[in-house]
């Protein structure tokens, strides 16, 4: 973690510093265990990869991951993505967001724990350049349908599909994925642009 981690601090992040060259950044909330995440960062070092999980084992796994692959552009932060957001990450610097396979919190009396909800994409779409990307993916309809609609609501974010997007190729099938397309569950992604 000293070498890959970056301490959370209420104040703005120098990307600069942390990553040591200027490249676009994409940020991951919830890495999981980290595959998916390291797997992203290295099909496409063009990128810094910018990971937020609050999990030990999943942060330790992904450490282990940058360690094996050599990675050099991926960064992990351990601490709650709403301060990270709001108060490391300034407006209009991000590429890119990934939120795959969030909490459903299925239970309708648990819904409001859904980390997407109007206000918290109001926040990352701030974070998003002009033509930056809000990538999320879910395998729980209802999450999907709730996922469009939040993200529809959001005036300065346009859909890039009619509705639902095709999994675009640099995100690879997790385990997650594949465990909940065995289940009969379906996959569904959702990809808006911050409009210039």
């Amino acid at each position: 973690m000293p070498r890959w981690g970056i301490s959370y601090q209420a104040a703005p992040c120098d990307l600069f510093a942390a990553f040591g060259r200027i490249a676009p950044t994409i940020l991951e909330i919830g890495c999981g265990m980290g595959e998916t995440t390291a797997s992203i960062a290295a099909t496409t070092p063009q990128n810094n990869y910018l990971g937020i999980e609050v999990h030990t084992p999943g942060v330790g796994n992904l450490l282990k991951e940058i360690s094996t692959r050599e990675l050099t552009n991926l960064r992990l932060i351990q601490h709650d993505a709403v301060d990270v957001v709001q108060h490391m990450l300034a407006p209009g610097t991000l590429a890119g967001i990934h939120i795959f396979f969030p909490d459903p919190w299925p239970k309708k009396r648990q819904q409001k724990r859904r980390l997407i909800q109007a206000p918290f994409v109001a926040l990352l779409a701030s974070r998003l350049e002009p033509g930056g990307y809000l990538h999320c993916a879910t395998d729980w309809e209802e999450y999907a349908e709730q996922m469009l609609e939040v993200l529809n609501g959001e005036a300065i974010l346009e859909n890039t599909s009619e509705g639902f997007s095709p999994r675009p190729g640099y995100r690879p099938q997790t385990k997650f994925e594949t465990r909940g397309l065995k289940l009969g569950h379906g996959v569904w992604d959702v990809i808006f642009r911050r409009r210039p």
